[in-house]
């Protein structure tokens, strides 16, 4: 296992090391505003030199509402090959019902979103309810930044808890950016009703399914010819590590503040505080 890691100024100093670029979108591509112009540049590079780019998002929302977004904040489908969200993996998941956890669970959903998005669940079989007492499992695909923290879910998931309602998370981002600065993303409410007693499943990063399917997509190349890039150690970097691809961490992102430093590989690999952890390569922002 990796226990060291290199700091490089552009993804151009190791573009033969990879065929295949997965990249995150929050933090690496944009942070709610427009896309960073450096990251599009990059991305026009990769595909210039042959290389596949998908974006890998733990976003609860489909696909196509997310490539929606991303061409309202400047960068248009013709800049990338592909695009897959936790949403995406979970929704698929729910129409099939070929593999766990999706075949265990029931048609009445209690459903969590964030701004009442139902994208998840359209045309899907399911009875969504607004009284957790009577569903049959919990979807939780994201948070309103006034919902966000988990203790004020604590009576809902309670009650929940006692009727063994198991949940399908499908964004497990511990923190994301609201109003306010960084807030409880939809993975630290889970982990809450985990603490709770709760039974929950995760799709997106860092857990296996999400990496399956994006292989998938991809053709099944060996992963050690993938690379992500991302800027959280838990999501991105942990879960490619145990995929077997190639990784590389962006300073700039939700780990900003702890890698504010001249020596980034060596705070990089402080803040990674387990082999498992370590990327590859390390860099500022994403660039060419």
């Amino acid at each position: 296992m990796r226990s060291e890691t290199i700091a490089i100024e552009g993804l151009s100093a190791i573009a033969e090391r990879f065929d295949h670029v997965l990249l995150d979108q929050w933090g690496t591509l944009h942070e709610g505003g427009k896309v960073f112009p450096a990251a599009q540049e990059c991305m026009d590079r990769l595909r210039n030199a042959g290389k596949r780019v998908v974006i890998l998002s733990n976003s609860g929302r489909r696909a196509r509402n997310n490539a929606e977004r991303l061409t309202e904040l400047g960068l248009p489908p013709s800049t990338y090959d592909d695009i897959l969200t936790s949403g995406e993996v979970t929704w698929h998941g729910l129409r099939s019902r070929t593999r766990k956890p999706f075949t265990d669970l029931g048609r009445s959903c209690f459903l969590i979103t964030r701004g009442a998005d139902r994208s998840i669940v359209d045309g899907l079989d399911l009875a969504i309810t607004d009284d957790v007492q009577k569903a049959s499992f919990i979807l939780l695909g994201g948070l309103d930044d006034d919902f966000a923290e988990p203790e004020s879910w604590r009576g809902c998931l309670s009650l929940a808890k006692a009727r063994r309602v198991p949940m399908l998370c499908a964004n497990p981002d511990l923190k994301m950016f609201g109003r306010t600065g960084l807030i409880p993303a939809p993975g630290a409410l889970a982990r809450f009703y985990e603490e709770l007693g709760g039974i929950v499943t995760y799709i997106g990063k860092p857990h296996a399914p999400i990496f399956e399917a994006v292989l998938e997509r991809l053709g099944r190349p060996a992963p050690g010819r993938v690379l992500m890039v991302g800027d959280s150690v838990d999501h991105d970097i942990a879960g490619a590590h145990a995929a077997g691809m190639l990784t590389l961490l962006l300073s700039s992102g939700v780990h900003r503040d702890l890698l504010t430093t001249r020596d980034v590989a060596a705070a990089t690999r402080r803040l990674a505080g387990s082999p498992a952890r370590v990327p590859n390569w390390t860099m500022d922002h994403l660039a060419w």
